[in-house]
């Protein structure tokens, strides 16, 4: 089975700290690696990190502002040196185009790598290649800023014990599950009979706005939900006035999706310890985690 983790480059909000990068966020799923709003100095966390960045296949971009996209342009350069020959897919809202392309092509290099570039006009489904499912909705920060949910497709679930009962093995397993039944000792045998549906994991990305009715759909049902929590609930104001979240507002946005886990990051650089939000948010939901860099969540299927 490939690697499935969500590994922290970065957890910090605006301003970095001795002890916390600029955000970025790299989830290691189906094969693929797909890199979230890659702040200044993600290159260099990959080697900290001791991951590879050529396992980056798509890269997600929430909003244009420098916390969140600063290092797009040297990772683009990266993946260019290193001649990966596969395509990069970047998403990012449309209204953004002029920073995009500020950032892809910032300085002199021979572009060798390809680019497909998705640009998000509208909230709702942006791409469902069969790998992932794909969906955006802008959230409420100002200037056009994206959450992601990103899902996987729906699976087949054997039941073995059914199967060999019926004594349907090997290729014909592939065979039932294909054309959705298969004749065994002069009887039909549906897929259904011997087999359940296993819905598809789903992550969610939220950060950068307040709480809003956009960022509860984009997180209902979540396997994960990474969530911003810039501000201890104290500071619940000035959240409010820079279009934040506190510890306590993401905590009441993952219980009331209910999703499964909760990561807190975007921490203000006012807090020297991420831990006091996540002891914080726990008090409304329970399985909290604070990011930290470096640190990997597992993302088991």
């Amino acid at each position: 089975m490939s690697v499935r983790d969500l590994t922290i480059l970065g957890c910090s909000s605006q301003q970095p700290t001795r002890y916390r990068n600029h955000g970025a966020y790299l989830l290691r799923w189906n094969d693929e690696g797909l890199l979230i709003d890659p702040g200044e100095g993600t290159q260099r966390q990959f080697i900290f990190a001791d991951i590879a960045p050529p396992v980056v296949t798509r890269i997600f971009i929430s909003h244009f502002h420098g916390d969140h996209c600063l290092g797009v342009g040297s990772m683009l350069m990266r993946l260019n040196l290193d001649k990966v020959t596969h395509p990069i897919h970047c998403y990012y809202p449309a209204s953004g185009k002029r920073y995009f392309d500020r950032l892809r092509y910032c300085c002199i290099y021979k572009e060798n790598i390809t680019v497909v570039e998705h640009p998000v006009k509208a909230a709702g489904l942006v791409e469902d290649d069969g790998k992932f499912r794909i969906e955006a909705a802008f959230l409420d920060h100002g200037v056009e800023n994206i959450g992601w949910r990103i899902t996987e497709p729906d699976s087949i679930k054997f039941n073995k014990d059914d199967l060999k009962a019926l004594g349907i093995e090997g290729p014909s397993v592939r065979t039932l599950e294909k054309e959705g039944s298969i004749q065994v000792n002069g009887r039909t045998v549906r897929l259904e009979e011997v087999s359940r549906v296993r819905p598809g994991d789903a992550f969610a990305y939220i950060v950068d706005t307040r709480p809003c009715p956009a960022a509860l759909e984009l997180a209902r049902g979540a396997k994960i939900l990474l969530c911003e929590s810039t501000y201890l609930d104290q500071e619940r104001a000035l959240a409010n006035e820079y279009m934040h979240m506190t510890a306590i507002q993401a905590a009441e946005l993952a219980r009331d999706a209910g999703v499964q886990t909760l990561i807190l990051t975007h921490f203000s650089a006012r807090y020297r310890e991420p831990e006091e939000l996540a002891i914080e948010a726990r008090k409304v939901f329970p399985n909290t985690f604070a990011a930290e860099d470096l640190k990997r969540f597992p993302f088991p299927r």
